[in-house]
């Protein structure tokens, strides 16, 4: 029987990835310790064991906080420092999840992967690429864009042709000792971020120092906040007293602690750029991208040049965040992406 390492939170989604794996592999469950915060540690992985004792899997428990922290934790702090808009999952599932967490699963004799992640794996031509999930409304893929090969040739994910709705009731139908399904609300995206993103940067920067507001003449025009606390797109949390319409945070100059305003149309960009994270399966034309995860996919023409990606959209793209991943799809396919750099 073959074997898969499965990434376990204790939630509903890994929690029936587990008991369906367990019908086809020798299922090694795993959770990662990534964050600081023992209390949810602590709670989560009682859930993980009580799942494994019931199904009689292999458990155990990988410290991972030393190389998160180096590696997420500061690159988010150092984002919103420099002005950025970081993508934790998106850095953290090719380095940390699908990354480290992998070499361990071959370490121990895995020949699989597998997460409770909503997507699929598609071979096309010989080669596995991610796929959107079926249910578009919690599909992950976007996330997903920047995980190895070699990841992807390992990966399963059992709940991507699944809808959310049915993985509930299944799961409990399955598992009826799993607990009360009012106890298992989805967790959030970002697991060290206590809901307010900004309590998590105060805790090693001063955000609430105040600066000029200025229009994108260079006039100035009011007051913010701290500049931390904005991201592009952003209408609300700044003082402009004279202005007789809605105000946007265009662009953020971190040195100086400015924001530049505007109106939504200042918002609309025409040149996306982003680092050629992976583009293997990229040739230059047209595909469908999306600028980030809630957004619609949009089509724009790719051109790939100097380990950049440029994209200019073929249709209107407003509020595009330095930071955030430009992901590109054919179809419903992933073929690659990178983390946008500026945009024009």
């Amino acid at each position: 029987m073959k074997k898969v390492a499965l990434l376990m939170s204790g939630g509903i989604d890994s929690s029936y990835s587990a008991y369906l794996l367990n019908k086809k592999y020798e299922v090694y469950g795993i959770y990662l310790k990534l964050h600081n915060k023992e209390e949810k540690h602590e709670f989560f992985i009682n859930r993980c064991k009580n799942v494994a004792d019931k199904l009689q899997i292999n458990f155990q428990i990988i410290d991972l906080q030393k190389e998160f922290n180096e590696i997420i934790y500061k690159y988010f702090i150092d984002s919103y420092k420099n002005a950025r808009t970081p993508n934790p999952c998106a850095m953290c599932n090719p380095n940390i999840k699908f990354g480290l967490a992998l070499e361990k699963a071959l370490s121990l004799g895995c020949d699989y992967i597998a997460s409770g992640h909503y997507a699929r794996i598609v071979n096309l031509n010989g080669i596995n690429y991610i796929q959107e999930a079926v249910d578009k409304t919690k599909d992950q893929s976007y996330f997903l864009f920047g995980i190895s090969k070699e990841a992807k040739d390992r990966l399963i994910f059992p709940l991507g042709d699944k809808l959310k709705t049915d993985v509930k009731r299944e799961a409990f139908a399955a598992m009826p000792w799993f607990g009360e399904l009012e106890e298992y609300k989805d967790s959030q995206e970002i697991c060290f971020v206590d809901k307010d993103y900004i309590k998590t940067i105060s805790k090693e920067l001063d955000v609430n120092q105040k600066g000029i507001v200025k229009d994108k003449n260079g006039n100035i025009i009011g007051e913010h906040k701290g500049y931390m606390q904005y991201t592009i797109g952003k209408r609300k949390g700044f003082d402009v007293p004279l202005s007789q319409t809605a105000q946007y945070v265009l662009d953020i100059n971190a040195e100086e602690n400015v924001l530049i305003v505007g109106s939504k149309e200042d918002l609309l960009k025409k040149e996306i750029i982003a680092d050629a994270f992976i583009t293997e399966g990229i040739n230059d034309g047209n595909h469908n991208i999306k600028i980030r995860y809630r957004s619609n996919s949009i089509e724009a023409t790719i051109k790939i040049k100097d380990n950049k990606i440029f994209a200019y959209p073929l249709e209107k793209v407003y509020g595009v965040a330095n930071g955030q991943a430009l992901v590109i799809y054919r179809d419903d396919v992933v073929l690659g992406g990178g983390f946008i750099e500026e945009s024009k």
